[in-house]
């Protein structure tokens, strides 16, 4: 148990209760609970940081899963493994001593001139532009930061984390039940000298470099870029980023041609696997490269035969739920040069059409353009004669600005409000009911699309530096939908506060061929 619920909102287990409420407990059982437990353990970081390294900005950088980047600033760490020792015993040591985790509530002008003296400079500018006038800060001992959520109540519950030097940095590797995700460290791929996490890691410096320069290192220096006028070149800039590196990729199918015919392109939930697709495809022709797509929705099989998972429910994301045989013999086909009438899945009735789909055949320019989870697994295309030259693209929302030292956005948060307003927006499904089908979303992409992330050729960011600002006018009133008596509350209720914290951005100011189009709907792309 690392914090309780207080009418369905996440609390310190030090919360005082001043009127009646229902109060449960939260546990690592629950994300929210995994979330807290990780921020906790970030702060201890932090903590053992100010005592081993006294006088250098240290700071938590992006996740890849269960780890997490530990950035230190300044010239002279030339033995990491020193370093990692001295954090590792330094945490420890905090964590034997069961110190207290202690809120304290600041006036904002107080705390402002704290973090200032400190060199949080990026908490001063999004305290600067906060409603309230005062702030609660948390602290295990002469470390602070502002509360986002609330964190355990002594350190003596954590542990199980570790330190380690990777790819020439230090990563933090979190105690949290499940899978790991992709991180630094994952096998290269053979096709790739630099391999998926060389890929992934290139174009996310590329991205935070762009940021950089532009001024935009953190929540509140983004803010401040909205508020003295710099909307429209932000949201040209993020879009003309993405149509580069949309570029980039069609030149390198180009080259692969006539050996690639096929490209995989595949991504979890919420990722703008659709729009993505559509983009690619206009940058292909302008090459003169014909892109014919083809979907790995329409070969499901029949409901009778989707295998359930462990809970005994369809599992639809399972590799099974795929007619392998009807779509290797389909695929095999094409590539030898025939033409074949491609399948189609009609999901009211759940039932297969082996032969209902348009018909297919790939010319000498054209590239097949095959969509689904299940495009990194190399199972998919064996003994088709396309998988020696397949290219396979893994995209998803990756580069997130951080809030200060200890809290940034998470890109899964991302990819969860995307998914809640495209569901409430453009399918009438309320908010509620997307929050609670999250974790078996998520379960399935651990299982089925992050495990074969080093199979990836190439790698897309699909993250807009501007997104959560315009998905706020949408995401607010559809979380202010969700009832407090709601499972859901907990997880909507912490949403709320993370969008607050960005200055609005009016959709209208979005391009009609924007990835964040596939979300608020208005799209130049037919769906």
């Amino acid at each position: 148990m690392v914090a309780g619920l207080l009418d369905r909102r996440a609390v310190s287990l030090t919360a005082p209760l001043v009127a009646d409420a229902d109060v449960e407990p939260l546990t690592v059982d629950h994300w929210e609970g995994q979330r807290i437990l990780r921020a906790s353990t970030g702060l201890v970081l932090l903590e053992a940081a100010a005592q081993v390294l006294p006088g250098r900005a240290v700071h938590l950088g992006p996740s890849h899963g269960v780890a997490q980047r530990v950035v230190i600033h300044g010239e002279g760490l030339a033995d990491l493994s020193a370093v990692v020792a001295a954090l590792d015993g330094a945490m420890r040591a905090i964590v034997e001593a069961d110190a207290p985790v202690r809120e304290e509530i600041w006036g904002v002008d107080e705390a402002v001139d704290h973090f200032e003296r400190a060199g949080w400079h990026d908490a001063v500018l999004l305290l600067l532009a906060s409603r309230e006038s005062t702030v609660t800060t948390v602290s295990c001992g002469q470390v602070y930061a502002p509360r986002t959520t609330p964190l355990v109540a002594r350190t003596g519950v954590l542990g199980g984390f570790s330190l380690a030097v990777d790819d020439g940095g230090i990563e933090l590797r979190h105690a949290v039940p499940g899978p790991r995700e992709p991180a630094a460290g994952v096998a290269s791929n053979e096709a790739s000298p630099q391999g998926a996490a060389g890929a992934r890691d290139a174009m996310a410096r590329e991205h935070e470099r762009w940021l950089t320069s532009m001024g935009m290192d953190s929540v509140g220096a983004f803010n401040l870029a909205c508020v003295t006028g710099r909307v429209a070149s932000i949201i040209q800039v993020a879009e003309g980023f993405h149509e580069k590196r949309i570029g980039r990729l069609a030149d390198e199918i180009a080259a692969r041609m006539p050996a690639t015919r096929v490209v995989c392109v595949a991504g979890p939930s919420s990722s703008g696997k659709t729009t993505f697709l559509k983009r690619l495809s206009v940058q292909l022709q302008v090459m003169g490269i014909n892109p014919v797509g083809l979907s790995l929705d329409d070969y499901y099989v029949e409901r009778e035969r989707t295998p359930r998972d462990a809970r005994g429910e369809l599992d639809f994301e399972a590799l099974e739920a795929i007619d392998l045989s009807l779509l290797g013999d389909h695929l095999a086909r094409v590539v030898r040069g025939e033409s074949v009438r491609s399948a189609r899945f009609d999901f009211t009735t759940g039932r297969s059409n082996p032969a209902g789909g348009p018909e297919l055949s790939l010319g000498p320019s054209d590239v097949l353009l095959l969509e689904g989870i299940h495009g990194l697994n190399p199972r998919l295309l064996a003994h088709t004669g396309a998988e020696k030259g397949a290219l396979r693209v893994f995209i998803m929302p990756m580069t997130s600005l951080p809030f200060d030292r200890l809290w940034r956005v998470n890109p899964s948060d991302v990819r969860l409000i995307r998914r809640i307003v495209r569901d409430r927006h453009g399918r009438n499904h309320d908010a509620a009911a997307t929050i609670m089908r999250w974790p078996a979303v998520r379960e399935g992409e651990r299982r089925h699309i992050f495990p074969f992330f080093d199979q990836a050729d190439a790698v897309f960011d699909t993250s807009l530096v501007y997104e959560l600002s315009v998905l706020k006018g949408y995401a607010e009133r559809y979380l202010l939908e969700v009832s407090p008596a709601s499972p859901a509350y907990t997880t909507a209720f912490r949403l709320r506060q993370l969008i607050d914290r960005f200055v609005a951005i009016h959709a209208e100011h979005i391009p009609p061929t924007s990835i964040l189009r596939e979300f608020i709907g208005d799209s130049s792309f037919a769906y």
